[in-house]
């Protein structure tokens, strides 16, 4: 039984991460929770064990250009299917985190409103993917100065906002996604 969350769907900038993970019921992992609840340090303290001691897992990044090439839902989609796909052994259930299954999952599939919270499997995915984001966007900062991504992780907040109007975006910033698509917009007008 896999656990499959993400982490990213809200953000101007950077990848999503998806993340799978079958845990082992012989090796359990206390403090799994949805990740959003925990903190970074702590975030950072499980993930090792639940790579340890998890029966499997995958991690996808679903990059910027296929974000915007057929949209963040559609991306989230592929990218649960994806990491199911990944994960050796694979599993017989998928319980995906939220109200939608997709399509083409490998196995069977249950969708958990919630889910993170709830299910220890989907919490440890939820972590994975977290973290996996977390360090890829403290890395694109160094590529990328100015606009704070280590901090800010590519969410929409108003320094993020300031700092993409004045340096314009990216290339790790996503086009679909309307502040950007509206400073892109408007600097085709002028």
């Amino acid at each position: 039984m896999a656990g499959v969350d993400e982490a990213g769907r809200g953000p101007l900038a950077g990848p999503l991460a998806v993340a799978a993970v079958i845990l082992d019921p012989d090796r359990p992992i206390a403090g799994l929770d949805d990740s959003k609840k925990l903190s970074e340090a702590k975030r950072e303290a499980l993930y090792p064990q639940i790579i340890e001691r998890a029966v499997a897992y995958c991690i996808v990044l679903i990059e910027r250009d296929e974000i915007d090439r057929v949209n963040i839902f559609q991306a989230t989609m592929a990218g649960m299917t994806r990491a199911v796909a990944g994960l050796t052994p694979a599993a017989h259930e998928a319980m995906i985190d939220g109200n939608m299954l997709p399509k083409d999952l490998p196995c069977r599939g249950r969708a958990i409103v919630g889910g993170d919270a709830l299910e220890p499997a989907i919490s440890a995915a939820s972590i994975l993917a977290k973290v996996s984001r977390d360090r890829l966007m403290v890395a694109l900062d160094a590529i990328h100065p100015g606009y704070g991504f280590a901090n800010h992780k590519g969410y929409s907040t108003p320094a993020h906002l300031t700092a993409l109007r004045q340096l314009g975006p990216c290339d790790q910033h996503r086009r679909s996604f309307a502040p950007v698509r509206l400073l892109l917009d408007q600097a085709r007008l002028f």
